[in-house]
């Protein structure tokens, strides 16, 4: 019998019947948002060449699974937040605005980016971003890993 896990990316459900399909070219992704999160949680599932393959070819710049892969036996995924998703030029380009919260090193952090999307022959591909910073929730926010708990009784009890 094999355990059905909650899909990584945020959705209610499981990860064999949400991101799966789309890191086993079973499916593709049908917006720029549904793709940024199966890219999400190939980054939680160590899954680096679904990452190669959608990450636009004109924009990789030599980025290979080694890059990918460093450090990533240190890194600790506790959730995603899409804060904006937005379809232009006729569903050609799209731009996905998100925080993917991790722990590392003994610090919680985020990748805080607006994402450039484009499609081209029915695929989505990730081009570029533009990183923010991002700031921490409050003691008394809910928790990044989105588990009900407030940030201080769940992941912020991670940093000591």
């Amino acid at each position: 019998m094999t355990t059905k896990i909650h899909c990584p990316c945020g959705s209610d459900s499981t990860y064999e019947d949400c991101c799966k399909p789309y890191h086993s070219n079973v499916q593709v992704a049908a917006t720029a948002e549904i793709l940024m999160r199966s890219r999400y949680c190939a980054f939680v599932l160590q899954h680096y060449p679904y990452l190669i393959e959608t990450h636009h070819a004109n924009y990789r710049d030599g980025l290979s699974i080694n890059d990918l892969s460093q450090g990533a036996e240190l890194t600790r995924w506790l959730g995603l937040e899409v804060i904006n998703f937005e379809p232009q030029d006729e569903l050609a380009t799209a731009t996905v605005t998100f925080k993917a919260w991790f722990y590392h090193d003994g610090e919680i952090d985020a990748i805080y980016e607006k994402s450039q999307f484009v499609r081209e022959d029915a695929k989505w591909f990730y081009t570029t971003g533009e990183q923010f910073n991002a700031d921490l929730p409050k003691r008394n926010d809910p928790c990044i890993c989105h588990s009900g708990k407030k940030f201080k009784a769940c992941c912020m009890k991670l940093t000591g």
